[in-house]
């Protein structure tokens, strides 16, 4: 499963209705989706999915401070995905990044974005303070 894929299924399968965006945001899901279109177009507007407490209640978990609004890093430490820099050049990879790679303050602030913008695209309701 690809990173973002393990991100979406960490945030959207701990939610009953949102089983459907979930499945249907990984590139290995999406041929099974075919199967069924007029579900699988309708069934990411239809079914919303609020972030923050899913994430907020992942970062109580961890009794550590991990700022999953403004940090990759954090977001991905809080989902228990792996954090690391090989991890995130992955993710950069996954999602487009066409910047330098090992300017891993700037792909941070990249991926952060993209996530949180792709999680809003597939059903991801968001606070209104993350810019996507």
């Amino acid at each position: 499963m690809s990173i973002f894929g393990k991100i979406m299924g960490a945030i959207f399968g701990s939610h009953p209705a949102a089983a459907a965006p979930a499945g249907g945001a990984s590139a290995p899901a999406s041929s099974g989706t075919a199967a069924s279109p007029a579900s699988a177009p309708a069934a990411a507007p239809a079914q919303t999915v609020d972030v923050a407490p899913i994430l907020d209640k992942a970062v109580a978990a961890k009794k550590e401070k991990l700022e999953w609004r403004t940090s990759i890093v954090d977001l991905m430490k809080a989902l228990d995905i792996d954090s690391s820099l090989a991890a995130r050049k992955e993710l950069a990879k996954e999602l487009g990044f066409t910047g330098d790679t090992n300017d891993s303050a700037s792909m941070n602030v990249w991926l952060h974005k993209q996530v949180m913008t792709k999680l809003a695209a597939n059903g991801g309701k968001l606070p209104p303070e993350i810019k996507h």
